[in-house]
C-alpha cells in the first residue's frame, strides 16, 4: 500500500485525517477481497470476508463524519 496524503482539506481540518485513513481502509477492504480468491480454507475466508464488512462499516463512519449525514457528527 502507498499512502498518498489527502490535499484537499489543510491538515488543520479533521476532514484531511478523515479522508486519508478513509484511503487506506479502502486499500485495506479491497486487499482483504482479493485475497479472498487465493485463499481455500473456510474458516480464513470467513474471517477476511468478515473484517472486509467491518472495516466497510468503519469507512461508513468516516464518511458520516465527513458528511455531516449522521446529527452526533455535526458541528454545533
Amino acid at each position: 500500500m502507498e499512502f498518498r496524503p489527502n490535499t484537499a482539506y489543510p491538515k488543520s481540518d479533521p476532514r484531511y485525517h478523515t479522508a486519508n485513513i478513509r484511503a487506506t481502509l479502502r486499500e485495506l477492504i479491497d486487499h482483504l477481497r482479493a485475497d479472498l480468491e487465493e485463499i481455500r480454507a473456510p474458516k480464513a475466508q470467513a474471517l477476511f470476508e468478515t473484517s472486509a464488512e467491518v472495516l466497510a462499516g468503519l469507512d461508513t463512519a468516516f464518511d458520516h463524519y465527513e458528511r455531516g449525514a449522521e446529527p452526533a457528527m455535526r458541528e454545533h
